[in-house]
This record gives structure tokens, sequence and C-alpha cells, in this order.
């Protein structure tokens, strides 16, 4: 059966740990993406990482061990959570998946926010070959560091496909002014 893995990003500590914010599995359009799918009979989890601001590597990879990872799975993550799916796919040449969706995909390329989350890894550039393919989603006006990652992605990883949108920052609800995101189910479903 389908399933799909819907990984969260990593927030500032300030916003894991303000009251009036949802937790990361439920914030932006995740929810509403796990709505869909799931009316689509596809199975959706949204593993939710535990201090996620840290990125600390054993606990983001201990959180998405918890669930079943098949040729059949869907993988969709979120700034810091396609980051940790393009480095857990290279370091698990064994996994083969369905789609790969990675939205606004953070490596920390100037390393300013993390401590050896990505920096002890080769990016597989032969990734795509295990999937039913890899797509991209950015925006032309999100941050530097993550508009930095997608040039790594398009120079390292063969027969990725990326999707340019304009004005969707770094496609949280403060940049979308909406959680759904139909964009996003329609290449997941496509």
């Amino acid at each position: 059966m389908r399933n799909a893995i819907v990984l969260h990003g990593g927030p500032s500590k300030k916003e894991y740990y303000d009251p009036k914010m949802p937790s990361m599995s439920n914030s932006h359009w995740i929810p509403w993406l796990q709505g869909q799918l799931l009316k689509n009979e596809i199975s959706t989890a949204t593993p939710e990482v535990p201090h996620s601001f840290n990125r600390h590597w054993p606990t983001w990879e201990k959180e998405v061990k918890r669930f079943d990872i098949t040729p059949e799975t869907i993988l969709v993550g979120h700034s810091t959570g396609a980051g940790f799916f393009i480095k857990y796919l290279s370091i698990h040449p064994e996994i083969t998946v369905d789609k790969v969706v990675l939205v606004a995909p953070w490596l920390d390329p100037y390393q300013e926010h993390t401590k050896n989350f990505f920096d002890d890894f080769i990016i597989d550039p032969d990734l795509a070959s295990r999937t039913k393919g890899i797509t991209v989603l950015y925006s032309d006006d999100d941050e530097k560091s993550v508009l930095r990652t997608v040039e790594i992605i398009k120079e390292k990883i063969k027969k990725a496909v990326f999707n340019e949108f304009h004005g969707y920052g770094h496609f949280c609800f403060e940049d979308l002014k909406t959680v759904e995101f139909p964009e996003l189910l329609k290449v997941i479903l496509k």
C-alpha cells in the first residue's frame, strides 16, 4: 500500500517554544496535505521531531525510522526536512522509494545553524535512480541559503526536476497566506 511521510523543517528555538504556535508537524500546510493525501488513499505520517531547532541527526533519524519506508513510500520534506531526506537516502543506498518532493530544501550550505547535521556525508548523485522521481519546489524570493541549496542539488543530483515559484518565500503560512498548497499536492499525485 502506498504511504507518505511528510517531514517538517527546523524552527528557531523561539518558534519551537512559542505557546501560540502549533507543533511543527501541525503547522503551515502539513495538516492540509496530510488530509488531502488520506482522501487520495495514501496513508500519511507526519513525524514530530522533538527539539527540532537543535538539528541533532540521531534524534531526527530515530523519528523517521519509526515509519515504514518501502518502494511505495512518498517522501515530502520541507526545509531541514528536505535536507534530511537528501542525506538519509544518500547514506542508505539500499533504500528505494516512490517519489521524493523537496520543498524549499535546506542543507545549511554556509554552516550557520547546524552542528555536523549535514557536513558528514556526500550527496549520492544517482539518488533519483532509486526513486520514481525527485522534484524540488523552491521560490525565487527564499533565503540565500535555500537558493544555494537548490544550486547544490542541481549540481549534485542527476535527473532531479525543479519547479520555481515566484513570491512564495519559504512556503510557510506567513508567505503563502493559506494552509493550502495545491501545487504540492498536484506534484505528489501526478
